[in-house]
């Protein structure tokens, strides 16, 4: 158990858009400290420490031999997180990941792997989680207010240019990007979708390239679900909705129903009102203070990573999983393996998600 009174070190992986997200987060944790960055180009390592602090090293295996690296925070194109991830844990240190863990399922396991034997915690930043307004979600549904649950559906209808795609060699791309708009951009609705709804029974999916040049995967897709529960539901995810909606997740039973968009509670209703449902409606109404990432990836803010790496220290400290660990990680990536696997045999998937 590490000491609740020493600082936990992390290092950043990488040196990219996100990196800056989660060295404001660091800064802004109760108990971390940002100690530097390695990125493969060291003029961006550089300019990382320049902006937010700490030392940018020459190399990986300087940056884990460093005693007051704790833990690393993986930055890296998404097909890049493994082997630094699988490093990292070989040297002992705890591991935080950008979403999503990994681009397969496979890749997922052999980071969760890793980190098992090694004895290191890992955790995945899916930010959305830690929103109140996704907790109140959470929470009327596990106290049984919506009655049986019929329906559960995610919509992330967003906007990338061409410029965005052409921006970064890895990006549209299978083996770094790991799919498009459901890989990259609706990957946090979809984890959302499994945390509420429970696990997927059976799928059936179409995607297709419609706007975007120069890519390898989907700019719009669509899945209609079977939730283990009995429950139907769907998942549409595009980047090519001009100008770019919040995402929504709507929840609908027999005795209630809520929409959720980005961090807004824009319907909550029951059939059994409490005394706290008038007041949740009238705070949670208009909740969400930033562009949700619908047209610009930068507009998210970075008080949602803040919550993640919060839980993260205190599961160090304390010698707990985090709240979001890499089983937890792991679910949405296999899903989307799956969704990926109906559209391309035009079959339907059963039991998509399961190990």
């Amino acid at each position: 158990m590490a000491s609740d009174k020493q600082p936990i070190g992390i290092g950043v992986v990488g040196a990219g858009m996100i990196s800056n997200f989660h060295a404001k987060a660091i800064a802004d944790t109760d108990n971390g400290r940002l100690i530097g960055c390695f990125n493969r180009n060291r003029e961006k390592a550089e300019a990382f420490v320049k902006e937010h602090g700490g030392k940018a090293f020459t190399s990986l295996d300087e940056m884990l031999a460093d005693p007051a690296v704790d833990a690393v925070s993986i930055c890296t194109p998404s097909g890049a997180h493994r082997d630094p991830a699988v490093q990292a844990a070989a040297a002992g240190k705890h591991v935080m990941v950008e979403k999503p863990l990994e681009v397969t399922a496979d890749r997922c396991d052999e980071i969760i792997n890793a980190c098992r034997k090694a004895g290191v915690h890992l955790g995945v930043t899916f930010q959305s989680r830690f929103h109140e307004s996704s907790r109140l979600l959470k929470q009327a549904i596990d106290q049984g207010r919506f009655g049986k649950i019929t329906m559960g559906d995610a919509y992330v209808k967003w906007y990338r240019s061409q410029a965005y795609y052409d921006s970064g060699a890895w990006r549209g791309t299978w083996e770094l990007d790991g799919g498009g708009a459901l890989m990259n951009q609706a990957i946090h609705s979809v984890d959302l979708l499994l945390w509420l709804m429970g696990n997927v029974s059976q799928l059936s999916a179409m995607t297709d390239t419609l706007t975007h040049e120069r890519i390898e995967v989907e700019d719009v897709a669509v899945a209609s679900l079977r939730f283990e529960s009995g429950a139907l539901g769907v998942i549409e995810a595009t980047t090519t909705a001009y100008p770019g909606a919040l995402k929504r997740i709507e929840i609908a039973g027999s005795r209630g129903s809520a929409v959720l968009e980005e961090e807004s509670l824009t319907q909550w209703q029951f059939d059994e009102e409490t005394e706290q449902d008038e007041e949740i409606r009238r705070r949670m109404l208009d909740n969400t203070k930033t562009g949700g990432g619908a047209a610009d990836p930068a507009s998210i803010g970075h008080q949602g990573h803040t919550a993640v790496f919060n839980d993260f220290i205190e599961a160090i400290v304390h010698d707990r999983p985090p709240l979001i660990d890499g089983a937890e990680g792991r679910r949405s990536v296999a899903l989307i393996q799956s969704i990926y696997e109906s559209a391309r045999s035009q079959r339907v998937v059963l039991q998509p998600e399961k190990p």
